[in-house]
């Protein structure tokens, strides 16, 4: 890893040492998906089958992994792997229940009753990669609050393997997470099934999920068209950055980088600290402990993109990781609690030198699907409040009517909204009408 100096770099080097990988054209990519995304609403399960068979060299008997299937891969997994799953699970959904939305009244004004109520989303799509490393996690952060949410209908994909199976791992943990319904088809065909719906695969209003710069653009295309369905969040390749001070550990520090780089070529793994010592410890660090990694080839390319970078204090360090808004941002140094209200843009923050980012890739209990490529900025982690519709309602009784109507009358006739006001206003003159009749009524 390159070791630099931030006050010795020019504006334009800075930007250069905090930019991400560069990812393939996006016109180009979203050219291919839509022409997938055309060919699976025009040809249905056939057209996703013949995508099987270009991009995973599978050919599933079913497309829908049935009971037998659930089975084996039942009997594939050790007590150790299912009761690893199961602990994970547990806190997951402790931590996603305290989530919970609820419902609320307000009287803005006597007569005005302003509320919400809470409505989970009909059917969602959890999308499941499964390239170079199967994500058994992934099928976790997903269906658990799916479930808190109370989603009535569930539906997961996963690429097959060569086999034309899904990974046992996926499937048991689907099944774990109250999910049967699991198809076994990959990549922005998979979201063009769930978005719009094949012979076998349901349709769904909104998908989720990580996956490859194919997968998110497919994810966004359908999402701009009414007939398809939304989708959670932008996404891009993973990322870490990690704020350490004199007191880090470099083998721990190295250790975490060297996670995060293990995940494609084009994650990225930064280190910002105020002690030209430990960046040269660490550098030093990741060349010795790289060389056990059975990822080996894939980490070497994307540290290509990572840096070690010495900067002037902490302070400097937080303005820095704001500017850059990590997916995962590891605070290693003294009092990591004290900077963390410094912290304004990071998808999941890691305290001390006790929490590995791996804790809440799979079993802390919070949820590893977060923004990355600077998303960070202005987008939050997967919840159950992205599982769920907030409904707002309004009632007013004639009095409140009387009360606030000219209001909404005024506000109306500033914006030349005709119509509107006479919504109102039409209303107010019944309400006259039976005022004046109930006088009348009511004199001698």
């Amino acid at each position: 890893m390159r070791v630099l100096d931030w006050e010795l770099l020019s504006a334009v080097e800075r930007r250069a040492a905090l930019a991400r990988p560069t990812q393939a054209s996006r016109d180009d990519i979203e050219a291919l998906v839509r022409e997938v995304i055309a060919n699976v609403r025009a040809g249905g399960d056939e057209a996703l089958r013949a995508y099987s068979r270009r991009f995973d060299g599978a050919e599933p008997e079913t497309l829908a992994a049935g009971a037998e299937e659930f089975a084996q891969a039942e009997r594939t997994l050790t007590s150790e792997q299912r009761s690893a799953l199961e602990r994970a699970i547990d806190n997951v959904e402790r931590f996603h229940h305290a989530q919970r939305p609820e419902a609320l009244a307000v009287e803005t004004t006597p007569g005005v009753r302003c509320e919400r109520v809470i409505r989970p989303i009909s059917a969602v799509g959890l999308y499941v990669p499964a390239g170079s490393a199967p994500l058994p996690s992934a099928v976790i952060m997903l269906a658990v609050p799916a479930r808190i949410a109370g989603c009535p209908r569930r539906v997961l994909c996963t690429p097959p393997r060569r086999d034309g199976r899904a990974n046992p791992a996926v499937l048991v943990a689907a099944r774990l997470c109250g999910i049967e319904s699991v198809y076994k088809v990959g990549g922005s065909q998979a979201i063009a099934a769930m978005a719009y719906g094949t012979e076998t695969v349901p349709k769904v209003d909104k998908i989720f999920g990580p996956g490859n710069a194919w997968v998110t653009s497919a994810k966004q295309v359908v999402a701009g068209d009414p007939a398809g369905a939304a989708c959670d969040m932008p996404a891009g390749p993973s990322e870490v950055l990690v704020i350490a001070d004199e007191s880090a550990r470099a083998e721990f520090v190295a250790a975490d980088l060297l996670a995060q780089a293990e995940h494609d070529t084009q994650a990225q793994a930064i280190l910002l600290t105020p002690s030209r010592s430990l960046a040269d410890a660490v550098a030093a660090e990741v060349g010795r402990q790289i060389r056990a990694l059975s990822r080996r080839a894939i980490v070497e390319q994307s540290l290509a993109s990572s840096r070690c970078i010495v900067v002037r204090d902490l302070d400097s360090a937080l303005e820095v990781a704001n500017e850059y808004a990590a997916e995962h941002l590891l605070l290693e140094v003294r009092e990591p609690r004290r900077w963390l209200e410094k912290v304004a843009s990071a998808g999941s923050v890691f305290l001390g030198a006790w929490s590995p980012e791996p804790m809440g890739d799979y079993c802390s209990g919070t949820n590893h699907v977060l923004p990355t490529y600077g998303y960070a900025r202005a987008y939050s982690g997967l919840s159950v409040l992205d599982f769920v519709k907030r409904i707002t309602v309004q009632e007013l009784s004639p009095a409140g009517l009387r009360s606030l109507g000219p209001v909404a009358v005024a506000l109306a006739r500033l914006e030349g909204l005709d119509a509107h006001a006479g919504a109102v206003t039409r209303r107010l003159a019944a309400l006259a009408s039976e005022d004046a009749a109930l006088l009348a009524g009511s004199s001698p």
